[in-house]
């Protein structure tokens, strides 16, 4: 009997959909009432940090150079207090195959694929993942399939999504364009179901795990070039994956004194499913959007479990605007000669600005840069959004109103970052843990669990708790 394909049946017959198509049976390490062992899943589920080296080895990916922003450097000292303004560094992730930082999450993944015998992956991004996925399941000759978000209602693709999907496309892949909302998940459960392709998932144990030789390569190199980890990582977040990989890598190196901060692109007031929306923004990725929700509630993601927890990891969290991304991807290429994509730019323009708060023998490394291309380039971008109705101009960037108006910095002195309160977030997260399971009295094993989730104490939750 053929089943029913309505989007409430598809739903229904997610967690069957998900174990077939990972292979991770995620109830073994769940416990309590809402706990689940998490170092426990990562252990036994991925692979050791040599094991994950050696795969990425094998297809080129990693051992990326660290490099040395001079000009800047001495750009944001004359824009900081005196003796202030540390030397800044970039990890040229753009030097992997496939552009960025995640051809070490999707070497991991595609190789596990093809271990247990699967004839094709599938992901499920509008975004740098998407070519990676594809760039390694052509390396192991497995099938691959890129189900992205891509337009809304009238047909209209934003100018990075639809370079995305090119060069998805160069690489083997087969992309599939959905408008925004909840057609994309439902078109992807689908197609897992009806391939029986593995879900390249960003947030299984493989994923995440592949980013950690990123965080361990960082300490290496610094401790080799200056005899130091550095003093602080700096890392756009959005989903967490990048920030929880890093962090467990520089965690891995014993770096235990490096302050790992995460940086978003302030979307605030944007709905990242709305329609209207969609367009209105011109940040795919790294932005609140994505950023408060999933470091706030990280298993709202397409596995049951999600194994990108950045609130454990992180020491700050900083938002950037989107005019100060564009002038610091100008300012890089002016200045230093490189040219990238927006994406690792969001934590450049932050670590701009942190820079500024630290002494000048401090050291500040943005961990990953991504390729650039003719849709990711600001150019189109800036066109992009004047014709969707945003303002472009320079002026104070603080001024900025997401969805209506983009200010560049009329000097790089108003290039400023804005601190969410993570109290606030590790309160939310508390309060939707205990509303997403339903429970009431929290177990000791689940005091433990969300101390954990929360980089906090057992005292802490119970106040929060008592509080509620």
């Amino acid at each position: 009997m053929a089943k029913a394909n309505d989007y409430e049946s598809v739903m229904a017959r997610k967690p069957e959909v998900m174990l077939k198509s990972v292979g991770i049976d995620y109830s073994k390490f769940e416990s309590g009432s809402l706990a689940f062992d998490y170092e426990r899943m990562m252990r036994e589920t991925g692979y050791t940090l040599k094991e994950m080296q050696d795969i990425q080895l094998g297809v080129n990916v990693g051992n990326t150079p660290v490099m040395e922003l001079k000009n800047l450097t001495e750009l944001a000292r004359k824009c900081a207090p005196a003796g202030k303004g540390a030397r800044i560094f970039i990890k040229s992730e753009e030097c992997n195959p496939s552009g960025s930082f995640k051809a070490r999450r999707a070497a991991n993944a595609v190789y596990h694929a093809k271990k247990l015998g699967y004839k094709g992956v599938i992901s499920a991004t509008s975004g740098n993942y998407g070519a990676a996925v594809a760039s390694q399941a052509a390396i192991a000759g497995l099938k691959c399939i890129v189900v992205q978000e891509c337009y809304d209602s009238k047909g209209l693709g934003q100018p990075e999504i639809i370079e995305k999907a090119r060069k998805c496309e160069a690489l083997g892949a087969e992309v599939v364009q959905l408008t925004v909302g909840p057609e994309l998940f439902y078109k992807f459960l689908l197609l897992l179901e009806e391939t029986g392709y593995f879900n390249a998932s960003l947030y299984t144990p493989f994923g995440i795990g592949g980013v950690e030789t990123l965080g361990y390569e960082i300490s290496m190199q610094f401790r080799e070039k200056y005899g130091k980890d550095p003093d602080v990582v700096v890392c756009t977040n959005a989903g967490g994956g990048n920030l929880t990989g890093t962090a467990r890598g520089l965690i891995k190196a014993e770096a235990h004194n490096t302050e790992v901060i995460g940086a978003s692109v302030d979307l605030g007031g944007l709905h990242m499913a709305s329609d209207g929306d969609f367009n209105r923004k011109s940040f795919t990725t790294g932005h609140t959007g994505f950023g408060v929700p999933y470091s706030s509630w990280p298993d709202r993601s397409d596995v049951p479990r999600s194994a990108a927890r950045p609130l454990r990891y992180m020491d700050r969290y900083v938002t950037i605007t989107q005019g100060d991304v564009f002038y610091m991807t100008e300012c890089v290429a002016t200045l230093e000669g490189i040219e990238n994509g927006p994406a690792g730019n969001t934590a450049l323009a932050a670590a701009f600005a942190i820079a500024q708060e630290y002494g000048q023998e401090k050291m500040v490394v943005v961990q990953e840069t991504e390729y650039t291309g003719a849709g990711k380039h600001i150019q189109p971008q800036l066109s992009f959004a004047r014709d969707n109705g945003i303002e472009v101009k320079f002026g104070d960037p603080k001024d900025q109103v997401p969805g209506k108006s983009i200010i560049l910095p009329s000097h790089p002195s108003l290039i400023k970052v804005t601190d969410i309160d993570l109290d606030h977030m590790r309160r939310s997260l508390i309060k939707t843990a205990l509303k997403t399971y339903n429970v009431e009295t929290p177990t000791e094993e689940d005091i433990a669990f969300l101390a954990d989730e929360t980089k906090t104490s057992v005292d802490y939750v119970k106040n929060v708790l008592k509080e509620l």
